[in-house]
């Protein structure tokens, strides 16, 4: 007797390119080769990311197999929401329109090798034409077991006739100008399950630099950073970002009262002496409630081992934490940013600069370039630098050229593996959020937080974006958010959530955390000045005016800034707020 062959319930995808016979006709080398990029640099990656495959192509279509229907709804929504991403850099204005129909159904399938087939999959072929350009057709079946799970806004679409069925199948249709209508802010995690997270939270201090030379504070600062970064890769396990645990530097708490201020149940300590070419760090991880040394580890090292160490440090106090993490040593991400210590130490140093200095400091592109001479594939090297680029724009001082065109060219290589560093995201989605992208900034960050939706950074950067969309009141929350679980969240960071407020017309709120900054950078009088000329306190815009002008460079051009900083609002009435202020304040013609 043979082997009866698998069969399985499945929930099946199929996307199918919109008008492919007349591409093919204008332009099949053009049509077949994007086809190709999209299944590598974003069908792929996209289903495997929502835990499905690629089953095959058709020349036209991808058929893909999920174990979980919500899963294949999702990716099928988000194909589509990301489709003019991939598409919009096609070379010719043809191709640029391209568009998929998708279709999702959940049925009986028949598994031959590497191969499906059966009635699950002649349903999703004959619905796929349901469809419209653009959108995604789910049969009832799917709707069934999606419905009151996802926020997906799905259409009743009818009663439909199907080619070789007899009887009517009911349909339901999503669409982008359906999905515009609600709001378009993921979902983070809910209060109660952030409070979960506090259970498995943890603070690292910045390592103490014992290096006879103070000019090393760099190097372990930067061990600290990476430290920080390598922990927030654990999904479950809160850490608080770089920003709260630096603002603690230098002051002599016990962990009672570190823990305290930073809202957490754990803290790492740690120290760094460098001298010739060896190094010695001593950590140690520390309970906040009885102030008891969990665990405590001194390395003797090479400098060339540093990396080593740092994975050891991560494993070892992720291993100690709560045993709801211990599962995901298994399956953690590795990330080696580069095997050369040389390129490292030059990244660290250009890194602590940027981030010092606030770009103002053309030394951080020295050292990162010479980073990237040493390692060329160096992708955090490359994202910062695309981060530091853009964000000169808005420079009031050092000027660096031609950085837009610098910041792209660091990006496409940043993201040239497919990163899932929610790290490198953030740069990466900052840096198109202040170019002026803002689908393609919320793509990254939406992605970041997907991979860890407790990251504080992430979060601002995400209330940014959404802001900059005009979507106010969602960023303005989930900055709220975020800076209620980091209270010690420093100034410079606050920036976002002051212009959240100015875009609503809440110009004192705005004032109150403008003025509230110890050493504010100079454009911040520019946007003090904007809120007492909007409410018609015009003495007082021009006392912060005048200040403004005092502490700007000479070479300073306040028409750039203003302009660069209009375009990161992707409403008129948004863009004109910001510069009517300026002109009323006298900074503009």
């Amino acid at each position: 007797m043979s082997d009866q062959p698998e069969r399985r319930l499945a929930a099946i995808v199929m996307a199918d390119i919109v008008g492919y016979s007349g591409l093919i006709q204008r332009d099949e080398v053009g049509t077949r080769a994007l086809f190709q990029k999209l299944e590598k640099n974003f069908f792929g990656p996209v289903s495997r990311m929502y835990k499905g495959r690629i089953i095959k192509t058709m020349g036209d279509a991808f058929l893909m197999e999920f174990s979980s229907v919500l899963n294949a709804v999702t990716c099928a929504v988000e194909l589509q929401k990301q489709m003019h991403l991939h598409v919009g850099e096609a070379e010719s204005m043809d191709l640029r329109q391209l568009a998929f129909r998708i279709a999702v159904n959940l049925g009986d399938i028949i598994v031959e090798g590497d191969d499906i087939h059966g009635e699950g999959v002649n349903m999703v072929a004959r619905l796929q034409s349901e469809a419209a350009p653009g959108g995604v057709c789910i049969s009832d079946a799917v709707y069934q077991q999606v419905r009151g799970k996802t926020d997906v806004p799905f259409a009743d679409g009818g009663l439909v006739t199907l080619k070789g069925m007899s009887d009517p199948q009911q349909v339901h249709q999503w669409s982008q100008s359906g999905a515009a209508k609600s709001t378009t802010a993921i979902a983070l995690r809910e209060p109660i399950a952030l409070e979960a997270a506090r259970q498995a939270s943890v603070a690292v201090l910045p390592f103490e630099n014992l290096s006879a030379d103070p000019e090393q504070e760099f190097f372990s600062d930067g061990i600290t950073e990476d430290i920080i970064t390598a922990l927030s890769r654990f999904r479950d396990l809160h850490v608080k970002a770089r920003n709260s645990s630096f603002a603690l530097k230098g002051q002599r708490l016990d962990a009672g009262e570190a823990g305290e201020a930073l809202g957490v149940k754990y803290l790492v300590e740690g120290s760094v002496r460098k001298a010739g070419g060896r190094v010695r760090i001593s950590v140690q991880l520390i309970d906040v409630g009885d102030g008891g040394h969990i665990w405590a580890e001194r390395y003797d090292r090479d400098l060339e081992d540093v990396f080593a160490v740092q994975d050891e440090v991560t494993n070892a106090i992720a291993a100690v934490l709560p045993n709801r993490l211990r599962s995901a040593l298994s399956t953690r991400i590795q990330s080696k940013p580069t095997t050369a210590f040389s390129a490292y130490e030059l990244f660290l140093q250009g890194r602590w600069i940027f981030l010092t200095s606030a770009g103002a400091d053309p030394r951080a592109v020295s050292a990162l370039e010479r980073a990237l001479a040493i390692d060329p594939n160096y992708v955090q090297a490359h994202a910062v630098l695309a981060n530091l680029y853009a964000y000169s724009l808005f420079s009031l001082g050092v000027w660096y050229g031609d950085p837009e065109e610098r910041a792209r060219q660091y990006l496409a290589e940043a993201l040239k593996t497919g990163s899932s560093d929610p790290t490198l995201l953030a740069f990466v989605a900052e840096a198109y959020y202040w170019l002026g992208e803002s689908d393609r900034a919320r793509m990254h960050i939406e992605t970041a937080l997907k991979i860890n939706p407790y990251d504080m950074q992430c979060r601002v950067v995400y209330g940014s974006i959404l802001n900059g969309a005009g979507q106010c009141e969602d960023g303005l929350r989930v900055m709220e958010e975020a800076t209620s679980m980091d209270p010690q969240i420093l100034d410079f960071t606050k920036e976002p959530m002051a212009e959240c407020l100015y875009m609503l017309r809440r110009y004192d709120d705005c004032l109150d955390i403008l003025k509230s900054w110890a050493d504010p950078p100079p454009h911040t009088f520019a946007q003090i000045a904007a809120c007492h000329a909007h409410m018609g306190r015009m003495d007082q815009a021009a006392e912060a005016a005048d200040t403004f002008r005092a502490v700007c460079a000479e070479s300073s051009d306040f028409a750039r800034y203003a302009k660069y900083h209009a375009r990161i609002c992707q409403r008129l009435e948004d863009k004109d707020n910001w510069l009517s202020g300026y002109r009323m304040a006298g900074l503009l013609d």
